[in-house]
């Protein structure tokens, strides 16, 4: 019988290193510091790493001790924990994903915004999100029918590249010029408190992309 082929190592990490550093780190990181300080978003980044650095030792050592098949994490959690709790939390997962789904649409969208704007300024046109997200979400699952899962494998190496490049030109970049800039990151003030939660909230599913890989 021929061996299966496998996507291999470096897809499987890449996968997941996308999902981390993805929207959520770009369009909402600067919204939660704007709304907690540098230091709230610390003890995020903290309580975030508290859950997913044991979920991720956890599911490390059952997928070296068992052979993970299609499902991913729902396969893990509904051979360890019998069906029952499996289906309950493989309808969360469900949601979680379709959620995320339409998440990253939208985000997507916002890469667009320009657009949007030039379209506006220039020719008083209006344009609704949708024609740019619809077509384009249209356009990639046809190619990935057509093609299979292979090309977007393919495409995950660009994505990763554009990713490190654009982390570089963060850690590079400098405040606007003339802008006006506080820095609170040696006088520990953490202001807003009661939307700590909120902020968590919206945050936290970029500490969840360690998951993707699961199911790879």
């Amino acid at each position: 019988m021929a061996q299966q082929k496998k996507f291999g190592t470096a897809p499987v990490f890449f996968t997941a290193i996308a999902t981390i550093l993805g929207a959520i780190l770009f369009l909402r990181f600067g919204f939660a510091v704007g709304t907690l300080g540098f230091w709230g978003v610390i003890v995020i980044i903290i309580l975030g790493h508290l859950v997913t650095i044991p979920t991720s030792l956890a599911l490390s050592e059952i997928a070296t001790n068992r052979r993970v098949e299609g499902g991913g994490e729902y396969f893990i959690i509904s051979r360890s924990f019998g069906l029952n709790i499996g289906s309950a939390i493989g309808l969360a997962l469900y949601l979680s994903q379709a959620i995320s789904v339409a998440f990253y649409v939208i985000a997507f969208t916002e890469a667009f915004d320009f657009f949007f704007v030039f379209m506006k300024n220039s020719y008083n046109i209006a344009l609704p999100r949708q024609a740019i997200s619809i077509p384009i979400m249209l356009l990639l699952s046809l190619l990935i029918i057509k093609k299979g899962a292979n090309l977007g494998v393919k495409a995950l190496y660009f994505v990763v590249v554009i990713l490190f490049i654009t982390l570089i030109l963060f850690f590079f970049g400098s405040p606007a010029p003339n802008a006006e800039v506080q820095s609170s990151i040696f006088n520990f003030e953490m202001r807003n408190m009661k939307d700590f939660f909120i902020v968590f909230a919206i945050i936290f599913p970029a500490f969840t992309g360690m998951t993707a890989g699961v199911g790879l």
